[in-house]
């Protein structure tokens, strides 16, 4: 547990040693909350789908759990260049211990800004429902469990950053715009819904608008359940693959 709360903690020192990271990672959120909610909203309005903003502020924070967590994969890289991982293989402490340390920082940081986000929405007129806030929160951990845990999987098996990049660029925006996060999942065609529903994401963004909102698509008990098995086999899968790391 001492090797567990350590690597956490050095994520959440890493991160408020940087202001500059926390304000840059809320400028992308808050953009697609203006842009996209003031200028589709009363499109989506006509089109009798409701209030925009409330639609959209629960993919915007399942965007921005995405983005961090799953890129906290790209610090396995940055300390493999410059020997820290090495140093922290080394050390009698299990890599088990090591990989789950960092899973929770990462997961962690990402829940932080995901709060962050929350909270800058109601600047632009979105109504919490905070009777199931908790489960809000829940939702929120999962999906930054599970992606960290995604994020250690394959930044495990790589040792450039720009590789990294182009892969998880190749790999997030289609897990954000196949998830429901920008536009209702009623009325697609059926291989795009048979793509969300393979989608991790997918049941995240459903989870945490129901929470948000009351309006559920798949419901409560689906959403966290499959939210629960994708988390599990990405953190196993990842706890594997960071085993057999070489430095």
């Amino acid at each position: 547990m001492g090797a567990i709360y350590i690597m956490w903690l050095r994520q959440l020192k890493r991160y408020f040693r940087s202001p500059s990271r926390i304000a840059g990672s809320l400028g992308q959120p808050l953009l697609f909350m203006v842009a996209f909610g003031f200028g589709l909203g009363p499109i989506f309005k006509q089109a009798g789908q409701g209030n925009y903003i409330e639609f959209l502020v629960p993919g915007v924070i399942a965007m921005t759990l995405l983005f961090t967590s799953i890129f906290s994969g790209i610090e396995i890289i940055w300390d493999r260049q410059f020997g820290f991982l090495k140093e922290t293989l080394v050390a009698p402490v299990s890599r088990l211990s090591i990989m789950f340390g960092r899973t929770l920082g990462g997961a962690t940081l990402a829940i932080m800004q995901g709060i962050l986000v929350l909270l800058m929405s109601f600047i632009i007129g979105f109504k919490l429902n905070t009777e199931t806030l908790l489960l809000a929160l829940i939702f929120m951990s999962l999906i930054a469990l599970a992606f960290t845990a995604l994020g250690t999987l394959i930044a495990s098996r790589m040792r450039d950053f720009h590789g990294f990049q182009m892969i998880m660029n190749f790999l997030v925006m289609p897990l954000f715009f196949l998830s429901g996060a920008m536009f209702p999942l009623q009325g697609l065609p059926n291989a795009f819904n048979i793509i969300i529903r393979l989608n991790p994401l997918s049941y995240g963004v459903d989870g945490l608008r129901g929470a948000l909102t009351g309006v559920f698509y798949y419901g409560a008990a689906t959403d966290l359940i499959m939210l629960i098995v994708f988390t599990s086999i990405f953190t196993i899968l990842g706890s594997y693959m960071f085993s057999k790391i070489e430095v």
